[in-house]
């Protein structure tokens, strides 16, 4: 039987009666409206004792976490992994970007160059980091995204342009553009940054540290749809993102997560209101032209601890989201 159960895609054996059924993670049988039964082994597991946790009963089949076996190629499938022929190759810095990080720390210090994301060493721990990513994604309904996306029905790309910045806009400089392109190039390998998705009760989705991240590391690029703000006055989607302040208001554009994006769209807000809302604050989003085009970076501000979650002001420019009921 053990064989067969290996071997078939669902195996499992109908029972007539599940009022002992108990969650394989906690071994208790309370809340049955909340426990999942796998369809393969037919065990029982409750949607919080999940990790990452199941916020939603899932539609159509469902398997547990030890059945699951392709889970390593869906996740591979789901973020567009590309394959390296060889997987102990490491992407390696230019010679001339080592040569410039040889100089100085003080001359390091004053310049605030960006620093790379290091990703985990295990290969499990970084799956089980897109994991999570993945289940928040698939709980928005939202699509994987780790670049901007025009459509015709939005703004198209030749909108956002950086020249229309109303009093101009920084410009990315050569060694940060080799560290934001070293960072894609991983993140394309699935050599992911250190951080999980979770869900707390309170603040919904969230992003917490995996590992210890430094001051001045680049977290992720705030991705989605591009769209004229004019267009999304009456939007009530909450993580709309400034991408482009116009001279002229009615070229002004925003980025807006709600049908794809990455994991920046779990990074939550800060209270701005009250001194213990702004002690929390350990990351910010940066507006840089990039090549021409307007982009918005998530930079760590200190030191981040392994554990500690993510959080940046939302009132970065215009002073105007209410963060006053912000936990």
């Amino acid at each position: 039987m053990s064989e067969i159960m290996a071997r078939a895609k669902y195996a499992a054996v109908e029972r007539a009666d599940y009022s002992d059924i108990i969650c394989e993670q906690c071994g208790s049988g309370e809340r049955p409206g909340e426990l999942l039964l796998c369809d393969k082994c037919d065990k029982g597991f409750h949607m919080r004792c999940l990790r990452p946790i199941v916020v939603r009963i899932p539609i159509g089949s469902w398997l547990c976490p030890k059945c699951s076996g392709h889970r390593r190629k869906r996740i591979i499938d789901f973020f567009k992994i590309q394959k390296s022929g060889d997987g102990k190759k490491k992407c390696n810095l230019s010679q001339d970007t080592r040569k410039r990080r040889r100089r100085p720390l003080v001359l390091l210090k004053k310049r605030r160059r960006l620093l790379p994301f290091i990703p985990s060493e295990d290969p499990n721990q970084r799956l089980k980091q897109m994991g999570t990513l993945a289940s928040a994604l698939t709980a928005m309904q939202m699509e994987f995204s780790d670049d901007l996306t025009y459509s015709s029905d939005m703004a198209p790309r030749s909108a956002n342009q950086a020249k229309f910045e109303n009093g101009g806009m920084q410009v990315l400089s050569r060694e940060d553009m080799e560290t934001l392109e070293l960072c894609r190039s991983m993140s394309r390998r699935g050599e992911c940054p250190p951080f999980i998705v979770v869900f707390d009760s309170c603040e919904g989705y969230t992003v917490e540290a995996d590992a210890q991240i430094k001051d001045m590391t680049f977290i992720a690029e705030y991705t989605g749809d591009v769209d004229y703000i004019k267009n999304r006055e009456n939007d009530d989607c909450d993580s709309m993102m400034t991408l482009l302040l116009a001279t002229n208001p009615s070229e002004s554009l925003v980025i807006c997560p709600d049908k794809c994006g990455n994991i920046a769209r779990f990074i939550n807000g800060i209270n701005n209101h009250t001194p213990e809302g702004k002690k929390k604050q350990n990351c910010k989003c940066v507006r840089y032209s990039v090549n021409g085009e307007c982009r918005v970076l998530l930079v760590a501000t200190r030191d981040i601890a392994k554990g500690e979650r993510l959080y940046y002001d939302y009132n970065g420019y215009e002073h105007e989201y209410p963060t006053h009921h912000f936990v």
